[in-house]
């Protein structure tokens, strides 16, 4: 397939065409010629649009569906289809499902799910079997068949030893370990951020101790027994603290931030709407600042839009029994346009694709990289007929967003909105 980019600004952070206006030929995947003008030809996909960016593919390192076992939350088929309306070339599709993926069979289900589809699906393995907490999974078995990293999703490693363990085993094939940081004993039984906002509202808090204590210990075995350790969706101002030091002591570690603890604060819990319940839980105007000075200076490597599709009977009820959890795959980008300048915002979608062992690198004439396409400008408000998702249950409606997405080349393929 030949596919030509007529007039797109390049935004590439890194590359010597960033923000430079160019017509781009695509052929097979491969950018073959980038110049000021190239003539259209028969048999190629013309690609105008207005205002029209292009950029590295995005990639979501926290994505949920609910296939298999829950496919009334969302199927991967419909999933693959909001990504890429979405722009995200590549998706890390959490083990949250039934059966857990915790073989390598369940890894080689999910990558035949996208075979024919333009998104690529990075199955994120279970740590341990059945994501109990108690026994390391087939984690050799799972990198080999495609596993893009371990982790059981939402649920803390409470064994320590265990995390040391697999820490160390993981050196072996060059694996990621993810540990979400949350320490349950300091957690309990709260539901959203201790404060102010918990207090006079008159629900179980969850202090930041909890996260914060969980980082601690995670970062003191990663200096003992080595490896790489990515914290996924931090949301303190301390825990961006203390991962900053870790780097500079040298420990290879990476972190991710949920895009709605970039956004949205505790304050909006006034109203007891359960789309705000959340893990980890909305924090603070001070951990916010924190959170989005974190992303610009590179503490903080990227953004996901932990998407968590979650049926309307688990959400329209009372606050204290509702599911935790929001879509955010849809108003990622605009969410981001928001906040942080169109460098931060790609830098953002991209910066963790090389630590998830996906390609990367400069736009330029010879290279075969995955293409997301969008218009940065356009100020717009999320809506719930802008979701797409099979759950309508998101944190954004009604929010400001600011850019839009036109489509992605991936895999050979133009899905074009």
């Amino acid at each position: 397939m030949k596919i030509l980019l007529k007039s797109a600004t390049i935004v590439d952070p890194q590359g010597t065409l960033h923000l430079k206006k160019r017509d781009l030929l695509i052929e097979n995947g491969i950018i073959v010629q980038i110049a000021s003008k190239i003539a259209a030809r028969d048999k190629m996909r013309l690609v105008e649009k207005d205002n029209l960016h292009v950029s590295l593919g995005w990639m979501d390192s926290s994505v949920s569906f609910g296939e298999p076992g829950y496919e009334e939350r969302e199927t991967i088929e419909n999933g693959l289809n909001v990504a890429a309306a979405s722009g995200f070339t590549d998706v890390c599709v959490n083990p949250n499902t039934q059966p857990v993926t915790d073989t390598k069979g369940s890894v080689q289900f999910l990558i035949s799910k996208a075979i024919n589809h333009a998104v690529n699906i990075l199955p994120v393995g279970a740590m341990t079997k059945g994501a109990k907490g108690e026994e390391l999974a087939e984690l050799y078995d799972m990198q080999q068949e495609g596993a893009s990293s371990f982790y059981d999703y939402k649920q803390p490693i409470q064994n320590a030893n265990l995390l040391k363990i697999a820490l160390q085993y993981t050196q072996n094939f060059d694996g990621l370990v993810q540990s979400f940081p949350m320490d349950t004993a300091i957690a309990n039984k709260g539901m959203v951020n201790e404060g102010k906002s918990s207090t006079e509202l008159g629900l179980k808090g969850i202090p930041t101790l909890a996260e914060e204590l969980q980082i601690s210990r995670d970062l003191y075995l990663l200096e003992y027994a080595g490896g790489k350790l990515h914290i996924p969706t931090v949301s303190t101002k301390r825990s961006v603290q203390l991962i900053k030091k870790a780097k500079k002591k040298g420990l290879d570690v990476t972190c991710s931030v949920a895009v709605h603890n970039l956004m949205l604060t505790d304050d909006v819990l006034a109203t007891f709407d359960t789309r705000y319940k959340i893990m980890p839980p909305l924090r603070t105007k001070t951990d916010l600042k924190a959170l989005r000075k974190g992303l610009k200076d590179g503490t903080i490597d990227g953004v996901t839009s932990d998407h968590a599709p979650i049926d309307i009977e688990y959400k329209k009820i009372e606050f204290d029994h509702a599911q935790y959890g929001t879509i955010g795959l849809e108003s990622c980008f605009g969410a981001l346009g928001q906040m942080f300048d169109i460098s931060e915002a790609i830098t953002a979608l991209t910066c963790l694709r090389a630590r998830f062992g996906l390609e990367t690198g400069e736009i330029k004439e010879g290279v075969k990289l995955p293409l997301t396409l969008f218009n940065p400008e356009p100020n717009w408000i999320f809506e719930s007929e802008h979701i797409l998702s099979t759950s309508t249950t998101s944190a954004f409606v009604r929010q400001k967003m600011k850019g839009k997405v036109y489509g992605i080349i991936s895999k050979n393929k133009l899905k074009l909105n």
